[in-house]
Protein backbone atom coordinates (compact mmCIF):
# COMPACT_ATOMS: atom_id res chain seq x y z
CA UNK A 1 0.00 0.00 0.00
CA UNK A 2 1.58 3.48 -1.13
CA UNK A 3 1.67 6.09 1.34
CA UNK A 4 -0.10 8.86 1.75
CA UNK A 5 1.62 11.58 -0.87
CA UNK A 6 3.10 14.40 0.48
CA UNK A 7 5.47 16.87 -1.46
CA UNK A 8 7.76 15.33 -3.96
CA UNK A 9 11.44 15.34 -3.37
CA UNK A 10 11.96 18.08 -6.02
CA UNK A 11 9.37 20.34 -4.21
CA UNK A 12 11.57 19.54 -0.79
CA UNK A 13 15.26 20.28 -2.50
CA UNK A 14 14.13 23.13 -4.80
CA UNK A 15 12.10 24.70 -1.05
CA UNK A 16 15.90 24.33 0.42
CA UNK A 17 17.97 25.96 -2.18
CA UNK A 18 15.46 28.61 -2.20
CA UNK A 19 15.70 29.12 1.75
CA UNK A 20 19.63 29.29 0.86
CA UNK A 21 18.90 31.77 -1.47
CA UNK A 22 16.36 33.96 0.86
CA UNK A 23 19.32 33.73 3.83
CA UNK A 24 22.16 34.14 1.52
CA UNK A 25 20.28 37.50 -0.07
CA UNK A 26 19.23 38.86 3.11
CA UNK A 27 22.89 38.72 4.66
CA UNK A 28 24.34 40.05 1.38
CA UNK A 29 21.72 43.33 1.48
CA UNK A 30 22.36 43.55 5.55
CA UNK A 31 26.61 43.76 5.12
CA UNK A 32 26.55 46.27 1.88
CA UNK A 33 23.77 47.84 3.95
CA UNK A 34 25.42 48.70 7.13
CA UNK A 35 29.05 48.06 5.70
CA UNK A 36 28.87 50.14 2.46
CA UNK A 37 27.71 53.29 4.05
CA UNK A 38 30.26 53.61 6.44
CA UNK A 39 33.28 52.78 4.14
CA UNK A 40 32.12 55.55 1.84
CA UNK A 41 31.98 57.88 4.79
CA UNK A 42 35.30 57.02 5.62
CA UNK A 43 36.31 57.43 1.96
CA UNK A 44 34.81 60.64 2.08
CA UNK A 45 35.45 62.16 5.17
CA UNK A 46 39.14 61.73 4.09
CA UNK A 47 39.02 62.92 0.69
CA UNK A 48 36.61 65.74 1.47
CA UNK A 49 39.02 67.42 4.65
CA UNK A 50 38.90 71.34 4.05
CA UNK A 51 36.25 71.56 1.48
CA UNK A 52 34.39 74.93 1.60
CA UNK A 53 30.04 74.62 1.93
CA UNK A 54 29.97 73.96 -2.02
CA UNK A 55 32.39 71.30 -1.25
CA UNK A 56 30.32 69.98 1.61
CA UNK A 57 27.05 70.19 -0.57
CA UNK A 58 28.40 68.07 -3.12
CA UNK A 59 29.64 65.44 -1.39
CA UNK A 60 26.39 65.04 0.57
CA UNK A 61 24.41 64.80 -2.94
CA UNK A 62 27.22 61.76 -3.85
CA UNK A 63 26.90 60.07 -0.94
CA UNK A 64 22.80 60.04 -1.74
CA UNK A 65 23.81 59.09 -5.28
CA UNK A 66 25.86 56.28 -4.12
CA UNK A 67 22.87 55.16 -1.67
CA UNK A 68 20.87 54.72 -4.37
CA UNK A 69 23.28 53.39 -6.91
CA UNK A 70 24.14 50.59 -4.04
CA UNK A 71 20.58 50.09 -3.52
CA UNK A 72 19.95 49.24 -7.25
CA UNK A 73 22.83 47.57 -8.00
CA UNK A 74 22.07 45.18 -5.13
CA UNK A 75 18.21 44.78 -6.27
CA UNK A 76 19.16 43.56 -9.50
CA UNK A 77 21.89 41.72 -8.58
CA UNK A 78 19.48 40.11 -6.05
CA UNK A 79 16.74 39.19 -8.62
CA UNK A 80 19.59 38.14 -11.55
CA UNK A 81 21.29 35.54 -8.64
CA UNK A 82 17.83 34.39 -7.39
CA UNK A 83 16.58 33.74 -10.82
CA UNK A 84 20.11 32.00 -11.67
CA UNK A 85 19.68 29.86 -8.53
CA UNK A 86 16.52 29.15 -9.37
CA UNK A 87 16.88 28.06 -12.44
CA UNK A 88 20.34 26.24 -11.35
CA UNK A 89 18.36 24.21 -8.20
CA UNK A 90 15.36 23.42 -10.74
CA UNK A 91 17.78 21.29 -12.71
CA UNK A 92 19.88 19.89 -9.65
CA UNK A 93 16.79 19.14 -8.30
CA UNK A 94 15.51 17.33 -11.45
CA UNK A 95 18.28 15.54 -12.23
CA UNK A 96 18.91 14.16 -8.27
CA UNK A 97 14.84 13.72 -7.99
CA UNK A 98 14.26 11.78 -11.91
CA UNK A 99 16.80 8.52 -10.98
CA UNK A 100 15.04 8.50 -7.52
CA UNK A 101 11.71 8.41 -9.03
CA UNK A 102 12.86 5.91 -11.59
CA UNK A 103 14.25 3.22 -8.97
CA UNK A 104 10.63 4.03 -6.71
CA UNK A 105 8.62 3.05 -9.98
CA UNK A 106 10.86 0.02 -10.71
CA UNK A 107 10.52 -0.95 -6.88
CA UNK A 108 6.61 -1.19 -7.32
CA UNK A 109 6.91 -3.08 -10.56
CA UNK A 110 8.82 -5.94 -9.12
CA UNK A 111 6.70 -5.81 -5.72
CA UNK A 112 4.07 -6.10 -8.49
CA UNK A 113 6.17 -9.67 -9.39
CA UNK A 114 7.68 -8.42 -12.68
CA UNK A 115 11.08 -9.23 -11.55
CA UNK A 116 13.00 -8.51 -14.92
CA UNK A 117 12.93 -5.08 -13.80
CA UNK A 118 16.13 -3.23 -14.19
CA UNK A 119 17.37 0.49 -13.96
CA UNK A 120 20.04 2.35 -15.59
CA UNK A 121 23.15 3.02 -13.63
CA UNK A 122 23.83 6.34 -15.48
CA UNK A 123 25.98 8.20 -13.09
CA UNK A 124 29.30 7.07 -10.87
CA UNK A 125 27.97 8.74 -7.42
CA UNK A 126 25.73 7.48 -4.87
CA UNK A 127 23.00 7.36 -6.93
CA UNK A 128 24.46 5.02 -9.57
CA UNK A 129 25.67 3.18 -6.87
CA UNK A 130 22.47 2.61 -5.32
CA UNK A 131 20.65 1.62 -9.00
CA UNK A 132 24.04 -1.37 -9.13
CA UNK A 133 22.34 -2.56 -5.92
CA UNK A 134 19.13 -2.24 -6.66
CA UNK A 135 20.05 -4.06 -9.96
CA UNK A 136 21.90 -7.03 -8.24
CA UNK A 137 19.01 -7.17 -6.04
CA UNK A 138 16.25 -7.68 -8.83
CA UNK A 139 18.70 -9.89 -10.34
CA UNK A 140 18.70 -12.45 -6.82
CA UNK A 141 14.79 -12.09 -6.70
CA UNK A 142 14.67 -12.87 -10.42
CA UNK A 143 16.88 -16.37 -10.07
CA UNK A 144 14.98 -17.33 -6.79
CA UNK A 145 11.70 -16.84 -8.34
CA UNK A 146 13.12 -19.09 -11.36
CA UNK A 147 14.34 -21.63 -8.65
CA UNK A 148 10.78 -21.68 -6.70
CA UNK A 149 9.17 -22.40 -9.55
CA UNK A 150 11.09 -25.00 -10.88
CA UNK A 151 11.34 -26.65 -7.48
CA UNK A 152 7.48 -26.81 -7.46
CA UNK A 153 7.87 -28.44 -11.42
CA UNK A 154 10.32 -31.01 -9.64
CA UNK A 155 8.43 -32.03 -6.93
CA UNK A 156 5.52 -32.54 -9.00
CA UNK A 157 7.74 -34.47 -11.51
CA UNK A 158 9.65 -36.63 -8.47
CA UNK A 159 6.53 -37.26 -7.11
CA UNK A 160 4.31 -38.32 -9.72
CA UNK A 161 6.14 -41.06 -11.60
CA UNK A 162 6.52 -43.37 -8.19
CA UNK A 163 2.26 -41.77 -7.68
CA UNK A 164 1.97 -43.11 -11.27
CA UNK A 165 3.35 -46.37 -10.78
CA UNK A 166 1.69 -47.19 -7.57
CA UNK A 167 -1.55 -45.83 -8.85
CA UNK A 168 -1.47 -48.46 -12.18
CA UNK A 169 -0.33 -51.56 -10.33
CA UNK A 170 -3.44 -50.25 -7.77
CA UNK A 171 -5.68 -50.65 -10.49
CA UNK A 172 -4.48 -53.78 -11.96
CA UNK A 173 -4.73 -55.43 -8.98
CA UNK A 174 -8.34 -54.43 -9.10
CA UNK A 175 -9.29 -55.59 -12.09
CA UNK A 176 -7.31 -58.59 -11.73
CA UNK A 177 -5.09 -57.80 -14.23
CA UNK A 178 -2.13 -58.06 -12.29
CA UNK A 179 -1.81 -60.72 -9.41
CA UNK A 180 -0.53 -59.92 -5.73
CA UNK A 181 2.13 -62.00 -5.67
CA UNK A 182 5.50 -61.62 -4.31
CA UNK A 183 7.17 -58.99 -6.88
CA UNK A 184 4.22 -56.81 -7.42
CA UNK A 185 4.66 -55.97 -3.46
CA UNK A 186 8.30 -55.62 -3.52
CA UNK A 187 7.90 -53.37 -6.23
CA UNK A 188 4.49 -51.38 -4.60
CA UNK A 189 6.81 -51.04 -1.18
CA UNK A 190 10.01 -50.20 -3.29
CA UNK A 191 7.95 -46.88 -4.74
CA UNK A 192 6.54 -46.04 -1.90
CA UNK A 193 9.92 -46.23 -0.04
CA UNK A 194 11.01 -43.90 -3.12
CA UNK A 195 8.26 -41.51 -2.07
CA UNK A 196 9.27 -41.37 1.72
CA UNK A 197 13.03 -40.56 0.53
CA UNK A 198 11.71 -38.14 -1.65
CA UNK A 199 9.50 -36.19 1.46
CA UNK A 200 12.40 -36.80 4.13
CA UNK A 201 15.29 -35.49 1.38
CA UNK A 202 12.87 -32.17 1.21
CA UNK A 203 12.32 -31.50 5.10
CA UNK A 204 15.70 -32.21 5.61
CA UNK A 205 16.53 -29.60 2.47
CA UNK A 206 14.55 -27.55 3.74
CA UNK A 207 15.52 -27.81 7.69
CA UNK A 208 19.14 -27.31 6.52
CA UNK A 209 18.44 -24.15 4.77
CA UNK A 210 16.44 -22.65 6.78
CA UNK A 211 19.28 -23.20 9.66
CA UNK A 212 16.36 -25.31 11.75
CA UNK A 213 18.83 -28.57 12.16
CA UNK A 214 20.76 -28.72 15.31
CA UNK A 215 24.33 -28.27 15.06
CA UNK A 216 27.26 -29.08 18.12
CA UNK A 217 30.40 -27.96 16.96
CA UNK A 218 33.15 -29.75 17.89
CA UNK A 219 36.31 -30.96 17.15
CA UNK A 220 36.05 -33.80 14.79
CA UNK A 221 38.80 -36.28 14.02
CA UNK A 222 38.34 -35.97 10.20
CA UNK A 223 40.94 -39.09 9.74
CA UNK A 224 38.73 -41.42 11.82
CA UNK A 225 35.43 -39.81 10.03
CA UNK A 226 36.37 -40.52 6.75
CA UNK A 227 37.52 -44.29 7.81
CA UNK A 228 34.27 -44.83 9.36
CA UNK A 229 32.47 -43.38 6.18
CA UNK A 230 34.19 -45.68 3.26
CA UNK A 231 33.38 -48.55 5.86
CA UNK A 232 29.77 -47.55 5.77
CA UNK A 233 29.78 -47.97 1.64
CA UNK A 234 32.15 -50.87 1.29
CA UNK A 235 29.55 -53.54 0.43
CA UNK A 236 27.57 -51.18 -1.78
CA UNK A 237 30.73 -50.19 -3.59
CA UNK A 238 32.24 -53.80 -4.07
CA UNK A 239 29.07 -54.78 -5.81
CA UNK A 240 30.38 -52.85 -8.63
CA UNK A 241 34.50 -53.92 -8.20
CA UNK A 242 35.00 -50.31 -6.87
CA UNK A 243 37.29 -49.17 -4.52
CA UNK A 244 37.23 -46.17 -1.91
CA UNK A 245 40.77 -45.45 -0.79
CA UNK A 246 41.62 -43.18 2.28
CA UNK A 247 44.07 -40.69 1.87
CA UNK A 248 44.70 -39.12 5.42
CA UNK A 249 47.91 -38.11 6.73
CA UNK A 250 49.15 -38.56 9.56
CA UNK A 251 48.85 -35.95 12.54
CA UNK A 252 46.15 -34.17 10.52
CA UNK A 253 44.28 -31.63 12.58
CA UNK A 254 40.76 -31.88 13.76
CA UNK A 255 38.16 -29.68 12.13
CA UNK A 256 35.44 -27.79 13.57
CA UNK A 257 32.28 -29.39 12.56
CA UNK A 258 29.34 -31.52 13.79
CA UNK A 259 30.71 -34.80 13.40
CA UNK A 260 26.90 -36.34 12.44
CA UNK A 261 26.18 -33.32 9.80
CA UNK A 262 29.83 -34.09 8.46
CA UNK A 263 29.11 -37.62 8.13
CA UNK A 264 26.14 -37.03 6.02
CA UNK A 265 27.51 -34.56 4.25
CA UNK A 266 30.13 -37.35 3.22
CA UNK A 267 27.74 -40.29 2.96
CA UNK A 268 26.45 -37.88 0.41
CA UNK A 269 29.39 -37.72 -1.54
CA UNK A 270 30.36 -41.18 -1.12
CA UNK A 271 26.76 -42.14 -2.23
CA UNK A 272 26.70 -39.14 -5.35
CA UNK A 273 30.52 -41.03 -6.55
CA UNK A 274 29.63 -44.52 -6.63
CA UNK A 275 26.36 -43.83 -8.42
CA UNK A 276 28.59 -41.80 -11.31
CA UNK A 277 31.84 -44.10 -11.26
CA UNK A 278 32.32 -46.58 -13.90
CA UNK A 279 32.80 -50.61 -12.69
CA UNK A 280 35.75 -51.17 -11.73
CA UNK A 281 37.18 -48.02 -10.59
CA UNK A 282 38.60 -46.15 -7.57
CA UNK A 283 36.80 -43.18 -5.68
CA UNK A 284 39.26 -41.41 -3.70
CA UNK A 285 38.95 -40.02 -0.25
CA UNK A 286 41.41 -37.49 1.09
CA UNK A 287 41.97 -34.69 3.64
CA UNK A 288 44.56 -32.12 3.80
CA UNK A 289 45.17 -29.52 6.36
CA UNK A 290 44.85 -26.35 5.01
CA UNK A 291 45.87 -22.50 6.22
CA UNK A 292 42.86 -22.28 9.53
CA UNK A 293 41.23 -24.88 8.90
CA UNK A 294 40.99 -28.40 6.94
CA UNK A 295 40.07 -29.83 3.34
CA UNK A 296 37.90 -33.16 2.64
CA UNK A 297 38.15 -34.03 -0.84
CA UNK A 298 36.19 -36.91 -2.80
CA UNK A 299 37.28 -37.75 -6.26
CA UNK A 300 35.76 -40.32 -8.54
CA UNK A 301 36.18 -41.17 -12.48
CA UNK A 302 32.93 -40.27 -13.58
CA UNK A 303 31.61 -38.49 -16.26
CA UNK A 304 32.86 -35.25 -15.32
CA UNK A 305 31.18 -31.88 -14.96
CA UNK A 306 31.37 -28.66 -17.83
CA UNK A 307 31.91 -25.60 -16.07
CA UNK A 308 28.08 -24.81 -16.70
CA UNK A 309 27.52 -27.83 -14.82
CA UNK A 310 29.74 -27.50 -11.62
CA UNK A 311 28.35 -23.83 -10.84
CA UNK A 312 24.69 -25.94 -11.10
CA UNK A 313 25.37 -29.14 -9.51
CA UNK A 314 24.50 -27.71 -6.25
CA UNK A 315 20.85 -26.54 -7.45
CA UNK A 316 17.80 -28.41 -6.06
CA UNK A 317 16.74 -31.46 -8.24
CA UNK A 318 19.89 -30.24 -10.81
CA UNK A 319 21.02 -33.95 -12.72
CA UNK A 320 23.90 -33.75 -15.15
CA UNK A 321 22.10 -36.43 -16.73
CA UNK A 322 18.90 -37.00 -15.88
CA UNK A 323 17.70 -40.00 -17.88
CA UNK A 324 21.00 -41.85 -16.14
CA UNK A 325 20.31 -40.46 -12.21
CA UNK A 326 16.61 -41.33 -12.32
CA UNK A 327 17.81 -44.90 -13.73
CA UNK A 328 20.41 -45.22 -10.72
CA UNK A 329 18.24 -43.48 -8.29
CA UNK A 330 18.79 -39.97 -7.33
CA UNK A 331 16.47 -37.77 -6.50
CA UNK A 332 18.68 -34.83 -7.20
CA UNK A 333 18.46 -32.99 -3.35
CA UNK A 334 21.69 -35.34 -2.18
CA UNK A 335 24.02 -32.41 -2.99
CA UNK A 336 21.77 -29.58 -2.36
CA UNK A 337 20.83 -30.81 1.46
CA UNK A 338 25.41 -31.79 1.12
CA UNK A 339 26.05 -27.71 0.47
CA UNK A 340 22.99 -26.54 3.37
CA UNK A 341 24.33 -28.87 5.49
CA UNK A 342 28.55 -27.93 5.18
CA UNK A 343 27.59 -24.26 5.39
CA UNK A 344 25.43 -24.79 8.25
CA UNK A 345 28.58 -25.68 10.19
CA UNK A 346 30.15 -22.15 8.58
CA UNK A 347 32.35 -24.26 5.83
CA UNK A 348 32.24 -23.90 1.92
CA UNK A 349 31.94 -27.07 -0.35
CA UNK A 350 32.81 -26.89 -4.47
CA UNK A 351 32.72 -29.10 -7.20
CA UNK A 352 36.17 -29.19 -9.66
CA UNK A 353 36.40 -31.16 -12.93
CA UNK A 354 39.10 -31.24 -15.98
CA UNK A 355 36.05 -31.74 -18.05
CA UNK A 356 33.57 -34.23 -19.51
CA UNK A 357 34.58 -38.10 -19.28
CA UNK A 358 37.68 -37.22 -16.74
CA UNK A 359 36.01 -37.31 -13.26
CA UNK A 360 34.98 -34.91 -10.42
CA UNK A 361 36.31 -33.58 -7.49
CA UNK A 362 33.82 -32.27 -4.71
CA UNK A 363 35.53 -30.61 -1.81
CA UNK A 364 34.24 -29.67 1.65
CA UNK A 365 36.58 -26.89 3.55
CA UNK A 366 35.66 -26.62 7.36
CA UNK A 367 37.66 -23.74 10.09
CA UNK A 368 40.01 -25.79 12.23
CA UNK A 369 38.99 -27.05 15.71
CA UNK A 370 42.25 -24.97 16.93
Amino acid sequence: MRRTSGPRLRTRLLAANLVVIAVGSVTVLLAVGFVAPGAFEAAMGHAGSGMDDMGEMMSGLIRVAFRDAVQSALLVAVVAAVVAAVVVSLALSTRLSRPISRLAEASRRIAAGHYVERVEASTNDEIGELAETFNTMAASLEATERRRLELVGDVAHELRTPLTTIDGYLEGLQDGVIGPGEGTWTLLRRETSRLARIVDDLQELWRAEARQLPVTLEAVDVASLLAAGAERFVTLARERSITVRIDAPAGLPAARADGERLGQALDNLLSNAIRYSPDASEIVVAARAQEGGVEIAVTDRGPGLTEEQRAQVFERFYRVDPSRSRALGGSGIGLAITRALVELMDGRIWAESPGPGMGSTFRILLPGAG
